[in-house]
């Protein structure tokens, strides 16, 4: 969102803007698809599109390139210093593809309405082509994300803009507490569930946009289905995680994990198959939740989890 925010602040100010897009990544590339950069005619930039040399390069190109009129093309960089005229500079052995869309005056009032939209929670789809830069308020795509390249001047890049990444926390306890503050750092929006009125750590997190005291057999209610929903349950006993996941299991969300030992996590789904549970639900439950890192403080079990879900989120 930031990113559109500062292109119409240059294009308010009557500059051009460069918005360049990773189409394509292969290898080690540290620039991903998906990634952005807006780069104004006074050396300004915003974003990236994967750090180091290259990055520097490209957007100094873009900033020349303002000093004309250019039109959207495709660059292919080569992280190989065998390259020739693409190589990127980099050493990682990896390519990707890089679109320079530039954004002029005349586009100012498309990109308020994008930067509108969004602020306004709603969502539109995001079209770049070698024909420019189109977006559609209100109209999605089944994938959030389609990129096809067929030539340099045969390619289309499609995003689906204003649907954020939101994780639900059920339990609001120490590890609840870091993990809110370690979302927040990752851009998602953060809900925190809790049945108890007067705890300390749940009173005391600013991470969450939403806290709320609620009845856990209510928590089925709480939770849209959406394929930008994150769910993970940690309350305070084995009795209300197993409430908790009993009615999120099923649902159409992104991810759904559970703290707990093994055993708890055993026990609980032992009791969920006598109640006939399908096996094929449990088995998409992330639990216990994390990756194995050997975490033991919430801060560390916080990135276990974090790193789990941005494992998810990023296919």
């Amino acid at each position: 969102m930031e990113i559109w925010k500062f292109i119409q602040e240059k294009l308010t100010a009557g500059q051009p803007a460069m918005l360049l897009t990773v189409l394509e990544s292969q290898g080690s590339s540290a620039g991903r698809q998906g990634f952005k950069m807006a780069v104004a005619p006074d050396g300004a930039s915003h974003g990236t599109i994967g750090g180091g040399i290259m990055e520097h390069k490209l957007a100094e190109r873009a900033r020349k390139l303002l000093e004309g009129s250019p039109a959207t093309f495709l660059l292919r960089q080569h992280h190989d210093l065998q390259a020739g005229e693409n190589r990127s500079g980099m050493i990682c052995s990896g390519s990707l593809s890089v679109a320079f869309v530039p954004l002029y005056v005349s586009q100012l009032p498309l990109v308020q309405r994008l930067v509108g939209c969004i602020e306004e929670g709603g969502a539109g789809l995001l079209q770049l082509s070698p024909g420019g830069f189109a977006f559609s308020e209100g109209e999605e795509r089944a994938d959030l994300l389609h990129v096809q390249v067929d030539s340099e001047t045969q390619w289309l890049y499609e995003e689906v803009l204003g649907i954020p990444n939101t994780l639900f926390i059920f339990g609001g306890g120490h590890i609840s507490l870091a993990l809110s503050r370690q979302f927040q750092l990752l851009g998602f929006q953060v809900a925190v569930f809790d049945n108890r009125a007067n705890l300390p750590m749940f009173q005391d997190n600013t991470f969450a946009g939403r806290k709320e005291v609620v009845d856990y057999r209510k928590a089925g209610q709480l939770v849209p289905e959406g394929r930008n929903v994150y769910a993970v349950i940690m309350t305070a006993s084995h009795q209300s995680d197993a409430l908790v996941l009993e009615q999120l299991l099923g649902k159409k969300i992104r991810y759904l994990g559970m703290l707990g030992s093994k055993s708890k996590v055993g026990a609980i789904f032992d009791g969920l198959r006598e109640k006939g549970v399908p096996e094929a639900q449990l088995a998409l439950v992330a639990a216990p939740v994390g990756l194995k890192i050997n975490s033991h403080t919430a801060a560390e079990i916080a990135v276990s989890i974090a790193a789990q879900v941005v494992m998810v989120k990023n296919g």
